[in-house]
């Protein structure tokens, strides 16, 4: 008996591994060259930093021009601008109660490792540091960013870790201010969450005007079709409080999918009027349909960057 209950923390380390690892080969199968290429066009290249003064040539962009070098020097002078070649990649986690649910074979807990692996793993192909900050209704756990692929397994492990410790709220605003107080240089920060939380839009904007930010919204369908089982008593996993529900009300199932319904169009309000890009991603989604809706946001911001040139 004794012997039994040592065990079960290696136990449940060693099933956290095989996790970790399965979803380290599935990232592997997932992230190719391809999909590298389309993280770099969108979010590479964004910052750029100052790199030299020189003299002005005939074809040069007139509105380079460095006026206060001009004046000292008495000849026309442009500034140059690099390219930022590493960007530091912050995935904000949300690993709240409510993320341990899942209605088939993925969590949504599950599902936030997934993408933080696979952009991460885009991110460490691309040169970038990559951190984590992993919230409930506090702050959980901080990965100070690092680069290379080890860091990217820290993060996963940490992200599917918390769900065996975390059962509590979510404070999306708490989380944002966190990060703004922490991350004071510009950074590609990614939002995953499932959004089960209320008056955080202020620090949305806030975070959009210091940070490159993107909002990926996990799901599980279950969570606004509800089966008709009859009586179901059901738990909340954020704050453990239980509630009896007659989902053989057809009234009762309209009410849950028009609250579902209702909260999305919230959140795809909030994220046009602040300029947030963003994406939704189900628990029921196969591997191939998440890599599409990441490179579906990734053409997004593509494109939208090209008309921002013209």
């Amino acid at each position: 008996m004794f012997r039994a209950a040592a065990q079960q923390p290696q136990d449940d380390t060693a099933a956290l591994m095989r996790r970790v690892a399965g979803i380290r080969l599935l990232t592997v199968r997932l992230v190719n060259e391809q999909l590298a290429g389309d993280y770099h066009s969108s979010f590479k290249g964004q910052g750029i930093e100052f790199d030299e003064v020189r003299p002005y040539v005939p074809g040069d962009d007139v509105r380079a021009i460095d006026w206060n070098v001009t004046a000292r020097s008495g000849a026309p002078h442009i500034k140059r601008f690099a390219e930022e070649r590493e960007l530091t990649v912050l995935f904000l986690v949300d690993v709240s109660g409510s993320q341990s649910f899942g209605s088939r074979e993925r969590t949504k807990s599950e599902l936030s490792a997934l993408l933080t692996c696979i952009l991460a793993m885009a991110a460490v192909q691309n040169a970038d540091k990559v951190g984590l900050i992993n919230f409930s209704d506090r702050i959980e756990k901080v990965i100070l960013p690092r680069k290379g692929r080890t860091a990217v397994m820290r993060l996963v492990r940490d992200v599917l870790a918390a769900e065996r410790t975390t059962r509590q709220g979510t404070d999306i605003a708490a989380a944002l201010r966190y990060l703004n107080n922490v991350q004071k240089r510009r950074a590609l920060v990614f939002l995953i969450s499932d959004f089960q939380d209320r008056d955080y839009a202020d620090e949305l904007r806030t975070t959009a005007e210091r940070h490159d930010l993107v909002a990926l919204a996990v799901e599980d369908p279950r969570e606004a079709d509800l089966p008709d089982a009859g009586l179901v008593e059901v738990q909340d996993p954020e704050t453990g409080d239980l509630v009896l529900l007659d989902t053989g009300s057809a009234a009762v199932r309209s009410h849950f999918a028009r609250a579902a319904r209702e909260e999305r169009a919230q959140l795809k309000r909030t994220l046009l009027r602040y300029g947030i890009d963003g994406e939704r991603f189900a628990t029921t989604d196969g591997d191939d349909e998440t890599v599409r809706r990441l490179r579906r946001l990734f053409n997004r911001r593509e494109r939208r960057r090209g008309r921002g040139r013209r």
